[in-house]
């Protein structure tokens, strides 16, 4: 049982900081659409901030699957 809880949290945080980095993507892609300098880099770095932090969640996850998976 400890397993399946183990798996189902590293599903769910692979899934959510997934959703965010294509989330953060799309702010990224909207950014370049806007007129005002201001909100530009607003939506750009706000975007940038996002898409780096669920990266980190990706890798983790990868990470922790992969040593699991080869039994260390």
């Amino acid at each position: 049982m400890h397993t399946f809880f183990w798996w189902i949290s590293k599903l769910f945080i692979g899934l959510v900081s997934l959703f965010f980095f294509v989330r953060g993507i799309n702010v990224l892609i909207y950014s370049y659409t806007l007129t005002n300098p201001l909100e530009f880099i607003m939506y750009f770095f706000s975007s940038s901030m996002l898409i780096l932090i669920s990266l980190v969640g990706i890798i983790y996850c990868f990470f922790k699957v992969l040593r699991r998976v080869k039994g260390e």
